[in-house]
């Protein structure tokens, strides 16, 4: 903090933000892999080494390309600088290969690609209401958003010691979010439009997108009450945002648990803020009803819901408890014991900042957390104690050894769905903002 409080008269905090966190990643490097690094590797040598028609056929591997294309230039890209390193992780047939150099390049390609994710965290900083900024350069909003971003826990475990590339991707949304804050429509249409030809996943929240493009953009006014004057309709808006946002958010239906949030979002029209809301419900039910999800998906919400905590009260307390349940329902992505002292001690760290600045940030105001969700929170510790400590000298080890990720997932999920709960209650409830005209 020293070193950060120097640095503030030059206004070079966020780079000491950026610069400290890269360094914990490069430290990070010799840390335990998920399969997901051979996933990426066989990418690699997949676009490398065969002509793009075989590029979604080649099946050596049982880690086909599943991407979409754009994922599978940008795999081809970073194989003509891989092969500078090692040309044998080129090789189709070079299954699980993971010489010194090719651990060494696949970890500083995730580094550099998060470039783009600092950009975006610095541009979604501007974006952020700085009346509550105290005298203090740890209380100001804009500060607590970079940490909360920045030095994110579960992207950290997830990219830089499980492995995959999701900073640059996140880099994207966050940043077409922040277009969107600055009534940079077009640009925020066509990197989320992007983002999607690089990871379907994103297409949980296509409809806040597609809606609130149509409601914001393609509609030039409102009348006194807030709602949408018809004849305002603007052709040619709708036209230069082009099919492809448009179609491709209104062939992702999304999950229906998510369409009364899209309904408020066109008949309560409340500005950005409530696009970031109803993309957090899209990404929340999508997540928790899908029929097949990966346990990294939590970070769609975690994420943005960032952009929300320093703003009110209210989305603070939703944001803690949505981020501690989601972090430490991806604990047992790191199953390995020498990650164990490292995963407890990142997440504390993150949690306890995270707690501790929203709580200075909103002192003023109600405490953030009730009696039963301070005893639910806390209850992570006994948890996590009795999973990692506890049971494994057991009885039971050995003839149910699936408690421990039973009682997490369980634990998690009770946390994850009272966050949506939440949250979906604020998004029915709060007033609608009347603006006569829209900018």
């Amino acid at each position: 903090m020293a070193a950060l409080r120097s640095a503030t008269g030059g206004g070079n905090w966020f780079s000491a933000l950026a610069l400290g966190v890269t360094l914990l990643k490069c430290l990070l490097i010799p840390t335990y892999h998920s399969t997901d690094f051979e996933v990426h590797r066989n990418w690699l040598a997949i676009t490398h080494s065969l002509p793009i028609s075989q590029w979604y056929y080649e099946a050596t591997s049982e880690w086909t390309l599943d991407y979409p294309p754009f994922f599978a230039w940008f795999e081809f890209a970073l194989s003509h600088v891989a092969k500078y390193f090692d040309q044998e992780m080129l090789n189709v047939r070079n299954l699980n290969y993971s010489s010194s150099r090719t651990v060494l390049f696949q970890r500083f390609s995730v580094i550099f690609t998060d470039v783009l994710f600092v950009y975006a965290v610095h541009e979604c900083c501007k974006c952020i209401d700085g009346k509550k900024a105290g005298k203090e350069l740890t209380e100001k909003p804009k500060f607590i958003l970079s940490v909360l971003l920045l030095w994110n826990f579960g992207l950290l475990i997830v990219d830089h010691i499980h492995f995959q590339y999701n900073g640059f991707l996140f880099g994207l949304m966050l940043l077409s979010i922040a277009r969107l804050f600055q009534k940079r429509h077009m640009e925020g249409a066509f990197l989320f439009a992007v983002l999607l030809h690089f990871k379907h996943i994103y297409l949980y929240v296509a409809p806040a997108y597609g809606i609130y493009l149509l409601r914001s953009y393609c509609f030039t006014a409102n009348k006194p009450d807030g709602s949408i004057r018809w004849n305002s309709f603007s052709f040619v808006r709708l036209i230069s945002l082009g099919l492809i946002v448009f179609l491709v958010s209104a062939l992702s239906l999304g999950p229906f648990l998510a369409l009364p949030s899209i309904f408020c979002l066109w008949f309560k029209p409340q500005g950005p803020r409530a696009f970031l809301r109803c993309l957090i419900l899209c990404a929340l039910s999508s997540f928790m009803f899908g029929w097949h999800v990966h346990e990294k998906a939590i970070l769609l919400a975690v994420l943005p819901m960032s952009l929300l905590s320093v703003g009110k009260a209210g989305d603070a307390s939703i944001f803690l408890i949505l981020t501690t349940a989601g972090h430490y329902s991806l604990f047992p992505l790191l199953f390995t014991a020498p990650e164990l002292p490292i995963k407890i001690l990142l997440m504390l760290l993150f949690t306890i900042y995270s707690i501790s600045s929203l709580k200075t940030l909103f002192r003023k105001e109600k405490p953030l957390f009730n009696w039963m969700e301070t005893f639910y929170l806390l209850g992570l510790g006994p948890l996590e104690v009795f999973c990692e400590f506890l049971f494994p000298f057991t009885s039971w080890k050995l003839k149910f050894p699936f408690i421990p990720l039973l009682l997490t997932s369980v634990y998690c999920a009770v946390g994850i769905i009272y966050a949506w709960f939440k949250l979906y209650i604020s998004v029915l409830t709060d007033p609608p903002v009347s603006k006569t005209k829209k900018q």
